[in-house]
């Protein structure tokens, strides 16, 4: 279950509860940074932080706000239904937030200029009517939002008519992080002002399904309700990451935390001051790994990892003007090879709009370069792409999509049979196919209809492999399937 964005309150209550909530957890609390460091002192000392301590404290500030929430119009409230925060109270709690009063919640910043400028996370200040910021010295000030980004959780806001000259924090460069080496987080957990705590990188390039560029540090170092955008601090006492996340099965800390790589977030503060907003390329497509399963049934020969699979191309985007189509295997972006289907998005947005880039494709046991114009990404684009029939070999049962079941399973059309049944055991089943899912084309053919699907399936011989190219909420993904022999 996904929680972000918890009023202080909320957060001291989740930490205390006697329900187990197995999480990725967005602090809107206070800051926390990390310290990496390579071998301790050879001088036979203990060790310490200390002195990384001292002089990075400082920078880092506590960021409080307020929202003001209307009152209950009836049931739902004055929203008409439920918000996240409300559900959590009523599914954990058994009572409602009270939404009379306003509401409030703690995080952390960091110090990035002698103008007041501070970054933190967007969800720290996301909706805020007031913004206030404690210095380390102890005075309030209060602070406007520059500009705020969503899809990498990052916002710079600034202190108004404040003091100058204040303390900046050293930016460093996550790229030079390894796993294992120390890293420090100072914040302000549960509202306990200046804590520090230390631990190591236990991974790099982390996946948690926050956004499209998702692409975090992990660390073991304490990292609680309170701390968000607060800093990640290596034994140079430079920062490296912006703290973000914790997965907790209690809303407290168990050694897992995240933070968002520096190198992005320069890239995105750059832009946040520039423009207020970031401006991302776009290409208008969807893609996946390209699994040995796959290769096998695209005819390609190389291993997995070192290609992604279109899976989706956006209508009349800068990739369906070019060519591209789904099925298409991408080698190479503007000539340098293609690591990870997860690669791609950050390639893509990090690219200027109006740029004109490559892309090497495989279709049809061919090679050709496709120059492609790269568009910007619009503010909210994402595109989404009764007989009944079964087949046996597959052990699926598809009917045809109609409006009515267009509308109840959320789909934005019509096309593709939906799976309404899996035999247990079955080809499909092994290969992950589920109830609900949505099948747009088999072999890279588009099925519209019963009829469609069962004749696709039909071709070739038994114990052949068949592609299926699958709708499943909001993503598109590729199925290698084998027919019984």
């Amino acid at each position: 279950m996904l929680q972000k964005r918890y009023p202080f309150g909320a957060l001291i209550s989740a930490a205390i509860g006697s329900f187990v909530l197995a999480a990725i957890i967005f602090h809107t609390p206070v800051i926390a940074p990390v310290l990496a460091t390579n071998t301790p002192p050879s001088d036979g000392r203990s060790f310490s932080f200390s002195s990384i301590a001292r002089k990075t404290m400082p920078v880092v500030v506590n960021i409080s706000t307020t929202t003001q929430r209307p009152g209950r119009t009836g049931p739902g409230g004055a929203f008409g239904g439920l918000d996240p925060l409300e559900d959590f109270y009523n599914r954990f709690f058994g009572e409602a937030v009270p939404r009379e009063a306003p509401q409030r919640s703690l995080g952390s910043g960091i110090l990035i200029s002698k103008e007041g400028e501070i970054l933190t996370n967007y969800h720290v200040v996301k909706n805020a009517d007031v913004i206030k910021v404690k210095l380390s010295d102890q005075t309030e000030h209060e602070a406007r939002v520059v500009g705020k980004d969503e899809k990498t959780d990052l916002a710079l806001i600034r202190v108004g008519k404040g003091p100058s000259n204040l303390p900046v924090a050293r930016w460093g460069t996550s790229a030079s992080l390894d796993v294992g080496d120390w890293v420090v987080a100072i914040g302000n957990p549960f509202g306990l002002e200046l804590t520090v705590t230390a631990g190591i990188v236990s991974a790099k390039g982390r996946v948690i399904g926050a956004g499209p560029y998702d692409n975090f540090i992990q660390t073991d170092a304490s990292i609680n309700p309170g701390n968000s955008g607060g800093p990640l601090i290596n034994v140079q006492g430079e920062v490296v990451g912006v703290n973000t996340a914790i997965f907790s099965q209690s809303g407290g800390n168990i050694g897992i935390g995240f933070a968002i790589p520096v190198d992005l977030a320069k890239k995105i503060v750059d832009q946040l001051r520039k423009n207020g907003r970031v401006v991302r390329g776009w290409l208008g497509i969807r893609a996946q790994d390209v699994t040995p399963q796959l290769a096998a049934s695209l005819g390609l020969t190389r291993g997995a990892g070192v290609m992604a699979v279109v899976t989706e191309v956006a209508d009349n985007s800068p990739a369906a003007e070019a060519g591209i189509k789904p099925g298409d295997v991408i080698r190479e972006f503007n000539g340098k090879p293609l690591p990870k289907s997860q690669d791609l998005p950050s390639l893509v947005a990090d690219t200027p709009p109006g740029q004109r880039i490559t892309l090497k494709i495989f279709r049809e046991k061919l090679e050709r370069i496709f120059p492609v114009k790269v568009g910007e990404l619009p503010e909210e684009r994402e595109v989404v792409a009764q007989a009944e029939g079964k087949d046996a070999e597959l052990g699926v049962r598809v009917q045809k999509v109609t409006p009515e079941l267009s509308r109840r399973h959320g789909l934005s059309s019509t096309k593709g049979v939906i799976v309404v049944e899996v035999k247990p055991g079955s080809p499909a089943d092994q290969a992950g196919i589920e109830a609900g899912d949505v099948i747009r084309e088999v072999n890279q053919r588009p099925v519209n209809t019963v009829k469609d699907f069962e004749n696709s399936v039909r071709q070739g011989k038994r114990g052949d492999r068949l592609l299926l190219l699958v709708q499943r909420g909001d993503n598109a993904v590729f199925f290698a399937l084998k027919r019984k022999g």
